[in-house]
Parts: C-alpha cells; structure tokens; sequence
C-alpha cells in the first residue's frame, strides 16, 4: 500500500481487526472501480464494492481478477440511499465512503447509513472535498467571485457560470462540519487529518529534478496531514470515527 496518510491510517485499523483472528471485512461504498477495494482485498480484507455505475464495477472485477484477489472481492450495484437493502446492518469492521457525502443528496442522512453498516467497534473512514481548500485554490486562480462564494456558502458550493458550467460536488465540507455529521451519527471522531496539503501544491518536475524530494515530501505530508492550521487547508479532509462497541 502507498505510505501516505489515509492508507496508514486503514492499515492501522485492519491490523487491528485482524489482530481478532479473522480476515476484516470492508465495505467499500461508492468504490467505483477499487481503487481503494483492490489493496485492501491484496492485504487480505473481505470486501465488498457497492457502487451505481455497472462500468466501474465491470472494471473492478477485472483489476480483482488481475492483482490475483477476486475471491475476496464482491460489487453490487447500488448506492447510499438504498444501503440498507444491500449489506447487512453492523457487518463490516471498516466502512469506506471516499469521495461520497459530496454527491449525495441528503448528507446527515448518509452518513447514517454509513454508521449503520459498520460493526460495532468498527470504524468509518471518510475522506470528502476540503471547502477551505477550493477558497484558496479559486483565489489564486484568480476566481475570486468563485472564492468569494465558496467562502460564504455553507455547502461551499460555486453557482452556475454564464456559460452553462456548474458545480459537479453538492457540497464541500470543512473540519468542523465533517466532525459534526460524525458525532451526529452516534460515532466517535478518532482522528481528523488532511490528504493532499502539501503534496498537491508541489510540481512533479520539481520532485523529478531534485534526488531524494519526493520521499522528503511524503514525510513532510505525513506530518502536515495532522498539524492544524495546514491540515485545515488540505486538498481533502480524511476521518476516522469509531461506532461505540455497545452501539
């Protein structure tokens, strides 16, 4: 698995699940084509892919049948509003929603879902669009009506353009929104960090130019990951939250 801050955190929780005596199950929503399912399911982990896109699930079972795990790996078609009626409630020690609660409708009530279907004591990673983080990427762009907006509406949203253009996310979230759709959900934040602070302001060339950058900008991330104000600012904001083990 990649040394970045979002995979050791998964690592860390799998090595406890496992450490129970038993391959962890995951449960992957909106994994589209196992970008995050594949490694996990390669470490050993029991997963399962739901996703609405029949393409992206096409395209998972043939990167499961490639990297030699397809038999711990299953897709269903589906997504959050309808999860209930896909897995089982409280089955899986570790519930994925990557770049999910930006599209949904109903986010509070997603979130719910996701909490549901976690086991308990298990752990839902989330990892959602940094509102903060769009600011300053429009500003500097020198979007600044666009900043403005993101700044001042909650969902952190950029209104249709002239031009017909249009936001594809229904929301981007800030650390302290995240926390509380989290709590809200009957679930502990155990770690709150960021993905992408430093390393996405960084140009390939530099790294490519420059002899040991980039593993100095993998730990300069790991670090920046879990210092606020810079975790506040990152790309995308990754949680960890626990179901309480009587819950």
């Amino acid at each position: 698995m990649r040394a970045d801050a979002v995979y050791r955190a998964l690592e860390s929780e799998i090595a406890s699940a496992r450490s129970r005596g038993r391959a962890p199950t995951v449960l992957d929503v909106g994994g589209g084509s196992g970008v995050w399912a594949v490694p996990l399911a390669t470490a050993g982990c029991i997963v399962t892919v739901i996703d609405p896109s029949p393409d992206a699930l096409a395209v998972l079972r043939r990167r499961a049948v490639e990297a030699g795990c397809a038999e711990r790996i299953a897709g269903v078609q589906g997504d959050t509003d309808v999860l209930a009626e896909l897995v089982p409630a409280a089955a899986a020690d570790l519930v994925l929603a990557h770049g999910v609660l930006e599209v949904v409708d109903d986010v509070a009530a997603a979130v719910r879902a996701l909490a549901a279907a976690t086991a308990a004591g298990g752990v839902l990673s989330v990892l959602v669009a940094n509102r903060f983080a769009a600011v300053l990427t429009r500003a500097m762009a020198g979007r600044l009506a666009d900043a403005r907006q993101l700044l001042d509406d909650p969902d952190g949203r950029v209104p249709s353009r002239d031009d017909g253009g249009h936001d594809a996310l229904r929301r981007r979230l800030d650390t302290v929104r995240l926390r509380s759709l989290l709590h809200d959900a009957g679930l502990t934040v155990e770690l709150l960090q960021g993905d992408g602070v430093v390393t996405d302001l960084v140009p390939g060339a530099m790294l490519d130019a420059s002899p040991g950058a980039a593993e100095a900008l993998a730990e300069l991330e790991l670090r920046a990951a879990v210092t606020p104000p810079l975790r506040d600012v990152a790309s995308r904001l990754h949680a960890m939250a626990r179901r309480p083990p009587n819950g």
